[in-house]
């Protein structure tokens, strides 16, 4: 037998023998009434785990990972509201099941079951994953990414007392909510769970509000991997701004209570809290995972033992709830009614087709109240003596600047969050004067951590903020990356559309930086970004399209709910001449607040048909330089500004290059991994002209004099475009 019916055979045995383990008379606040209910949700919960395993042996379920060991769980829910943000825990069914029980009109039996099915009638992810959660029930669905779902829990409390200070028109989170995050053990350790476990006590230990309840389920193990014993408690109990609450997960009565106080705690004084669960783990990890290949068998019966639904039927026999006779009717009763809602589940229709998969991967349009924008006193007030040089040429950066301003001036949602993004005005000056603008409340100065920045992002995007978050360069977006891929690109596909993060995220990167930082500030790879299903890169060459581009860019997360990164160039942000010194060639004005590039509009400048020279970014800029030199021997090109990097705007390109009798692609990024390769697929697939390519190397950049020797220059660009001429058409 498996252990899984061990355990049902040895409930059943006990329970009629009135075996019980040993433990405390139950004290608290638990009713009778309450204590019978919950119960019931552990029993579901656990005929809902005994039943995904059956599923998956008869080819009809695809995937068990069970909570069973920690069906206590459901006395947390019960010391919540169900308007309380909950970012579940995997093994949380029980957390679920018992909040369905206070919002009328649930049915968390046949939800659950057509999750574990992968039905396309599941109503949280419509057959893509088995996951908990539930729109009505506030519960934001969780795939399996180790504590990814910390730091936003993190920026989701952060966001409802941000509300109740500048409510945002789509916030849908109460001002006296609290939000509830839980995690394991094991979970506790990761990098990720650490940055945000500091964060809150760093934000708490300034006294800004943060109600949130985190939640350790302690059941001594992370797969085969034990967690020593103490550990938790050890690490957890005087941490500052942290306050540690601790109960038995095995006894409803002491969690209620606990948790109870753990939840009054954290909305009174709107403080982090740090409760500590322990529970025990039944079956083993997940799937075909047998505990007794790494554990000794004795030490697995031990946990059995301790089954929690044991000791609850108990302790409703000592409280008079209800005796174990009936207790136990409700238990073979809710096992009967699970299998039959299961018989129906399996029936229900499944998604067939990659386009019923991807359905999810942009959200539905939102609809917005329309703004008029800021009025011209307004403005004059915001941007004082900045207004004036508005119609005077000024370099990128002070474009982006003035962008951000009357953005900022038109959506009050909108808040921004990064290292030195306030008081400083960001490293290269992007953001200064915009703190004094708005104030510490829409310029958030972050503690140095960019999974938390990220965090704080995506939470407050799920109470109706526009976060523009800003990341220093973009070598320091790899320490977070998984915010984006496992959490902000995730979450609207596994929720069906029905959860979105909508945020305009800020990257100062590419190369190209005279004498300043090597590699780490100097990054030309923007691989991880581009295969993120959802998410757009957006990448201007120049001021006036950074302004136009970038308010397209919070046009898409506005109003169609859009992941997006706007990764400006670095050595662009002062560039002011183009052909010689004092030209100013690369300066332009401040364009109309009211102008726009459209989502997958490219930049064509020229009309020469011999060559089309495909690029962005840095690319642009060399390029120009190269055309002047190719235009003096007889060699007409045009240059096509891409701005677009993913997903990459294919009709926009192929209408850009029509008549074109050569094509070179100019890529600023490395030569395996860039962008160039999808350029050159694309236009192999769509058009039958010679193709050539300029990246740059597969290597680091370096710092000094060599700052530029690994990618492409104004000569190589040519010498290609010369050989390229070669070539017969």
């Amino acid at each position: 037998m498996d252990r899984a019916a061990i355990v049902h055979e040895n409930f059943l045995r006990r329970v009629a023998a009135r075996d019980f383990p040993a433990g405390k008379a139950p004290a608290g606040p638990l009713t009778q009434t309450e204590a019978v209910g919950l119960y019931r949700a552990q029993c579901l919960s656990r005929a809902l785990d005994r039943q995904s395993r059956a599923m998956q042996k008869a080819g009809q379920g695809f995937y068990t990972i069970g909570s069973s060991g920690h069906e206590g769980i459901a006395a947390v829910a019960a010391a919540l509201r169900p308007t309380d943000p909950a970012f579940l825990h995997y093994r949380d069914a029980a957390f679920q099941i018992a909040r369905s029980d206070q919002v009328p009109g649930q049915s968390p039996t046949w939800d659950i079951l057509l999750s574990f099915a992968s039905s396309s009638e599941d109503p949280i992810s419509g057959g893509r994953h088995k996951v908990l959660g539930s729109k009505t029930l506030c519960i934001p669905p969780q795939t399996s990414t180790i504590a990814s779902h910390l730091p936003k829990a993190v920026g989701a409390a952060y966001a409802i007392g941000a509300a109740r200070r500048h409510r945002p028109e789509h916030a849908d989170m109460p001002d006296d909510a609290i939000v509830y995050c839980s995690f394991g053990d094991a979970s506790a350790n990761h990098s990720t769970a650490q940055g945000a476990f500091n964060t809150a006590q760093w934000t708490s230990y300034q006294s800004v509000p943060l109600p949130l309840l985190f939640c350790c389920e302690d059941n001594g193990i992370g797969i085969s991997t034990k967690t020593p014993r103490g550990w938790i408690a050890a690490t957890f109990e005087n941490r500052p701004g942290l306050k540690y609450f601790s109960c038995n997960g095995l006894d409803l009565f002491d969690t209620f209570r606990v948790a109870q106080e753990a939840a009054d705690y954290v909305r009174r004084r709107r403080k982090p809290a740090f409760l500590h669960v322990r529970t025990v783990r039944l079956y083993g990890h997940a799937g075909a995972d047998m505990p007794t290949t790494y554990l000794p068998k004795s030490e697995v019966e031990e946990e059995e033992a301790n089954d929690p639904l044991l000791h609850s039927v108990r302790l409703l026999e000592q409280s008079g709830a209800m005796q174990p006779e009936d207790a136990l009717r409700v238990y073979t009763d809710t096992c009967a009614r699970v299998a039959r809602v299961a018989d129906k589940a399996v029936t229900r229709p499944r998604l067939k087709t990659a386009s019923d998969v991807i359905a999810s991967l942009v959200p539905p349009t939102r609809h917005c109240a329309p703004t008029n924008g800021p009025t011209p006193e307004q403005r004059a007030e915001v941007f004082g003596g900045d207004l004036k040089a508005q119609s005077e040429p000024q370099i990128m950066s002070r474009l982006i600047n003035w962008t951000l301003t009357d953005l900022m001036l038109e959506h009050a949602e909108i808040v921004m969050m990064g290292e030195d993004v306030g008081r400083k005005g960001g490293v290269y000056g992007v953001t200064q004067k915009l703190q004094a603008r708005f104030g510490p409340d829409r310029m958030i100065d972050t503690l140095l951590d960019e999974q938390s920045i990220l965090g704080l992002a995506i939470g407050m995007a799920q109470n109706g903020f526009i976060p523009i978050p800003e990341i220093q360069f973009l070598a320091y977006l790899h320490n977070a990356e998984d915010q984006l891929r496992g959490e902000a690109a995730t979450l609207p596909f596994f929720s069906n559309g029905q959860y979105t993060n909508p945020m305009v995220l800020r990257i100062a990167g590419l190369g190209y930086q005279k004498g300043f930082g090597g590699h780490f500030h100097n990054d030309n790879s923007v691989a991880v970004l581009r295969d993120i299903p959802g998410l757009i890169l957006a990448c201007p060459s120049h001021g006036a399209d950074a302004a136009r581009m970038l308010r397209e860019c919070v046009r898409l997360a506005r109003e169609e709910q859009r992941l997006v990164v706007f990764l400006e160039p670095i050595a662009l942000y002062p560039m002011r001449d183009l052909h010689e010194v004092g030209d100013g060639g690369w300066m332009q004005t401040y364009p109309d607040p009211s102008e726009r590039i459209g989502f997958g509009e490219v930049r064509v400048e020229g009309d020469g048909d011999d060559l089309a020279i495909v690029t962005f970014g840095n690319g642009v800029y060399l390029s120009h330089h190269a055309q002047k030199a190719l235009q003096a021997d007889g060699i007409k090109s045009r240059i096509v500004d891409l701005r677009w990097l993913s997903p990459l705007p294919k009709d926009a390109l192929t209408h850009a290059i029509a008549g074109a009798k050569r094509i070179l692609i100019v890529d600023e990024t490395r030569h395996h991994g860039g962008v160039a390769e999808a350029l050159m697929a694309h236009f192999h697939e769509s058009v039958n002209v010679p193709l050539a390519r300029i990246t740059a190397e597969d290597s680091f950049i370096a710092t000094g004099p060599a700052y530029a020797a690994t990618m492409p220059s104004k000569n190589s660009i040519e010498a290609a475009a010369r050989r390229l001429m070669e070539t017969e058409v």
